[in-house]
């Protein structure tokens, strides 16, 4: 049971503080409920900018790196479709240093045309080189357009086009920072060796003047059932054919997204999963293959993935991964196997909260989700998924109608 106090400042700013004495180290981490879905169709990629942006001076503190070094922290971000989340880890001793740095670029980041300049060019080497020159770099930006029609998640948190940061203005960065970047729409979360009561102080002093913003009301374009099996064909120049096909699945807090979860480890959870035993192993198709999901708020995509062994055709190994999810649709999971994938999981949920920096990252997500104590019952949701659940699970998402196929031909 992970123990937290929460309260609220009056600008709207959400602070959740989890202490944990065994540690010399704070942890300040701050979430923004704004991700890649949130971004205008045609200026897509802005909320990853932004990851850039914010390490680029804010209005009082021209360098964000060196008084924060100077206090013997580090830090980190990360952007997704859905969130975006900044984290210091510093001696408690400092600790005021992070809310410093951290209060004063959400009050606002130095805006200027050099700064723009620099961290523009920056992302679209980024872009560049994983997502143009890399082999494979292509696939999710295809497969997310092949997937989504009016869905946001069409695009990736990259952005959808390289022209969209390459044309990005300061009065477009300047709108987008203050219509999310605001306390209303931000969760700060203080963990390790601190105390409320100081923690309160704090926030007081350094958060609460900060003006509150407009609640951000999302509005997004729901992707709509899909009712016919999409496919694509590409041919580039990577070394091995591959195959990817993905499905539509349930939204984040539907039950679905718990079994649907279990579901991909059961059909690729490691050396003993069905789809390694039966396509790598015993039938030798694929060199590699995985069934994975987006994690996201949202309806997301599960997704199964391989590389063909050479010399195999397509054909062959869409036919061969069909016959595996048939398999799993018409037969009982075994209380042994679902065992196994729930003990999997609830070990993987124990060891992403062996340290400070993971729990307060997990009590903004949380929060972010809608209750930050979702952070002790998680667990029990998995718990409570049967046998009868993955195989329902497997017939709402393995239909065929729902399903999108990109085959990816090497020409070599």
């Amino acid at each position: 049971m992970i123990q937290y106090d929460r309260f609220v400042l009056d600008n709207g700013l959400r602070v959740i503080v989890h202490e944990d004495h065994s540690t010399p180290m704070a942890v300040v981490d701050v979430m923004y409920d704004v991700g890649a879905r949130d971004e205008d169709p045609n200026k897509t990629g802005f909320a990853h900018l932004f990851e850039h942006l914010m390490f680029g001076g804010s209005i009082n503190i021209k360098e964000y790196d060196e008084p924060l070094q100077m206090a013997g922290g580090e830090n980190n971000a990360y952007t997704t479709n859905d969130l975006t989340n900044y984290y210091i880890q510093i001696p408690a001793e400092n600790l005021e240093t992070a809310f410093w740095l951290e209060s004063d670029r959400m009050l606002s980041l130095a805006f200027s045309e050099k700064s723009l300049d620099v961290q523009r060019k920056v992302v679209c080497e980024e872009f560049k080189e994983h997502y143009i020159n890399k082999p494979y770099g292509d696939v999710w930006h295809k497969l997310r357009e092949l997937s989504y029609k009016k869905h946001p998640y069409r695009w990736m948190t990259i952005g959808q086009n390289l022209s969209h940061i390459e044309n990005a203005k300061l009065s477009d960065v300047k709108e987008f920072f203050f219509k999310h970047y605001r306390p209303v729409n931000a969760i700060l979360v203080v963990s390790g060796h601190v105390k409320l009561d100081e923690v309160k102080r704090l926030s007081e002093k350094w958060f609460g003047p900060i003006p509150m913003g407009e609640k951000y009301v999302r509005d997004l374009p729901q992707e709509p059932k899909q009712s016919e099996a999409r496919f694509l064909d590409i041919e580039a120049d990577v070394p091995l054919d591959a195959f990817f096909k993905t499905w539509h699945m349930a939204s984040r807090l539907e039950k679905g997204y718990y079994s649907a979860d279990l579901l991909s480890d059961i059909l690729s959870g490691g050396g003993s999963s069905r789809l390694y035993q039966a396509l790598v192993k015993e039938r030798q198709v694929f060199s590699n293959i995985d069934c994975h999901h987006m994690g996201s708020v949202d309806t997301g995509l599960l997704t199964i993935e391989g590389k063909l062994v050479k010399g195999v055709k397509m054909e062959e190994a869409e036919k061969a991964v069909q016959e595996e999810v048939e398999k799993i649709k018409a037969a009982l999971v075994g209380e042994s196997e679902l065992e196994k994938v729930k003990n999997k999981t609830e070990s993987m949920i124990a060891f992403e909260d062996m340290t400070v920096m993971n729990r307060a990252n997990s009590l903004a997500t949380y929060e972010l989700l809608g209750d930050a104590d979702m952070m002790n019952t998680e667990l029990e949701r998995y718990r409570e998924i049967t046998i009868e659940d993955i195989k329902q699970a497997a017939n709402d998402i393995f239909q065929e109608t729902n399903s999108n196929t990109m085959r990816y031909f090497s020409k070599n």
